[in-house]
């Protein structure tokens, strides 16, 4: 599987670290270096406004003498690590704080509107320095008139210094999220991507029809719960596709067995196998199993339109007592045949219910018929309404075999036959329980099922009440 998702989480990690760094080379440093000079200059300037209004306006008003102006200079110097210049507008160096030859000097070509609109500079000053040094200038003004300007010159190898020191600060700290970016990135790849790759490899083999996998995932949040839901829906999956495998067996089976009796009946009469006088119980067989297709048939329609647009109700208000009376009359003949009978003990004289009276008279034919497929000779089947919380509760109980506990869950399904029922109902097509509980599902009630191996099973399933 090609792990294009981790690669470009990978690639978008050494991307984000890459711009880091170029960022703090570039963009770090020369924002530093441009505030650390705005900085210096500015402080500057204020050391520059300090001597021009304390010590140059009494130096050219002649109130302080040469030296002891030259050793304030020098004394200033000192203090801020500078030079500093007491120049004329002509350009010459009138004193030097640092003492040396420069006193005296004539600075060629030198113009104040050189510093432009600013205070400060950055170059050698017209040669006077063999290094990049920074100069800042402030009038002296006596009488309103400018007699001379303060120089302060400080080399910007000490603002290059301290810029440097506060990059390396930003690379270290950068460096110290790179690693931490690195555990977080280390610590994603274990708890989201390597389950997420778990579900799509998981999801990849259920796309290939292998529904063994598992997705091994246990974590407590939203990823163990997909797994959870992914797993659920694999087992989902192999059951539907194993009942499909059963269903298609079921109708092959159910629609082979009289199709082989009835061709096997028309070949005998055919060839004179079977005499003429006997054929008529042979038509009667046959007609049996053409009965049996058509019922099967019928019963197949029905769940398929059931399932694909829903049953379509025509709700109306109807007695279900005289209903029940009705639906068992139609056994008569089996009963008597089985010797079989019907205890029904009914709610009232006449129990209004809002349902469909037709859907509803055949969960009670279907119910009844399993009731008596399944009831020994000489047995009594039991039916009662109740009424409880505006529901009308109807019961039909055996005394028959009984449904295993295994088979409780299945008895809904289409064509499912328990072990015990294939020996009994050999007419059945194990579809009734289906249709019943689709209908069921479409007027929104209930119905449950309550059986023990060998006693005997009761139905019971819910109606609305309709009150007088």
């Amino acid at each position: 599987m090609k792990r294009t998702l981790y690669l470009k989480l990978v690639g978008g990690y050494l991307i984000f670290i890459l711009l880091s760094f170029l960022a703090v080379t570039f963009f770090t440093y020369e924002t530093t270096y441009k505030h650390l000079e705005q900085q210096e200059a500015s402080n500057l300037y204020r050391e520059a406004s300090a001597i021009s209004n304390s010590y140059g306006v009494n130096y050219y008003s002649h109130s302080l003498t040469r030296n002891e102006f030259q050793l304030q200079l020098s004394t200033l110097s000192n203090y801020s690590e500078a030079v500093i210049w007491i120049m004329d507008t002509k350009g010459n160096v009138n004193l030097d704080s640092s003492n040396t030859s420069i006193a005296g000097k004539h600075i060629e070509n030198f113009d104040i509107f050189d510093f432009g609109n600013k205070y400060y500079q950055i170059g050698n000053f017209y040669n006077s320095f063999s290094e990049d040094t920074l100069t800042v200038y402030k009038t002296i003004t006596v009488n309103y008139k400018v007699r001379g300007y303060i120089l302060i010159h400080k080399p910007i190898a000490d603002i290059i210094n301290t810029a440097n020191i506060l990059t390396a600060i930003s690379y270290q700290t950068l460096g110290l999220i790179a690693l931490a970016g690195f555990l977080v990135f280390g610590f994603f790849t274990f708890i989201i991507y390597l389950p997420v790759r778990k579900l799509t490899k998981t999801a990849s083999a259920y796309a290939q029809g292998d529904f063994s996998v598992t997705a091994d995932v246990h974590s407590n949040d939203e990823l163990g719960y997909l797994a959870a839901s992914i797993n659920y829906m694999a087992t989902e999956l192999h059951t539907l596709e194993d009942d499909q495998r059963k269903f298609i067996s079921n109708v092959s089976h159910d629609f082979r067995s009289p199709l082989t009796s009835i061709k096997g009946y028309v070949e005998a009469m055919l060839d004179g196998t079977i005499p003429l006088e006997m054929q008529e119980k042979y038509l009667n067989i046959i007609l049996f199993e053409t009965e049996r297709l058509n019922k099967l048939t019928k019963s197949l329609l029905e769940l398929n339109q059931f399932g694909s647009r829903g049953i379509m109700l025509d709700a109306t208000n109807f007695d279900i007592n005289q209903t029940i009376k009705t639906t068992v009359q139609t056994f008569e003949g089996v009963c008597v045949e089985k010797h079989l009978f019907f205890d029904l003990t009914l709610t009232g004289e006449k129990l209004m219910v809002h349902a469909d009276y037709g859907k509803i008279q055949q969960i009670l034919y279907n119910l009844i018929d399993n009731a008596i497929k399944f009831s020994h000779n000489n047995a009594t089947i039991y039916i009662e309404t109740t009424t409880k919380n505006e529901k009308v509760f109807v019961s039909i109980k055996d005394t028959g075999i009984g449904i295993p506990k295994d088979s409780m869950n299945k008895i809904w399904e289409r064509f499912y036959k328990s072990d015990l029922s294939r020996g009994k109902d050999k007419k059945g097509t194990g579809l009734g329980l289906a249709i019943v509980k689709d209908i069921i599902n479409a007027h929104n009630e209930n119905i449950n099922c309550i059986s023990t191996e060998g006693v005997g099973t009761e139905f019971i399933f819910t109606l609305p009440l309709v009150e007088d």
